[in-house]
């Protein structure tokens, strides 16, 4: 993805926002960014989900269908609290960049 290293933090809040609202999983995910013009592969969200869970911004569950599970993310109170001062910063960034 050109400008990854730019966008993933955008990336990270949009995840972030859906998990607080519901429980996700990777493939929804992939599908709602993708949505927003990001084409994430697996290989890319999987791991980033993982590195926010063991930051404490996400937990997971595993959701079992017969022999198939699928694991499930929400948001922890730590990553509500860290997007709500991330929606203040980019709030506050968009007035910057909106004034010039």
């Amino acid at each position: 993805m050109k400008f990854d290293d730019l966008l993933t933090g955008f990336i990270r809040l949009h995840i972030l926002h859906h998990a607080a609202e519901m429980e996700i999983y990777g493939q929804w995910m992939i599908d709602e960014l993708s949505r927003h013009g990001y084409r994430l592969s697996p290989g890319t969200l999987y791991p980033m989900l993982h590195a926010m869970e063991r930051k404490g911004y996400l937990t997971s569950r595993v959701q079992r269908e017969g022999s198939v599970g699928r694991k499930l993310y929400k948001a922890t109170r730590l990553g509500k609290q860290g997007l709500k001062l991330a929606k203040a910063r980019v709030r506050e960034f968009i007035g910057e960049a909106v004034e010039r």
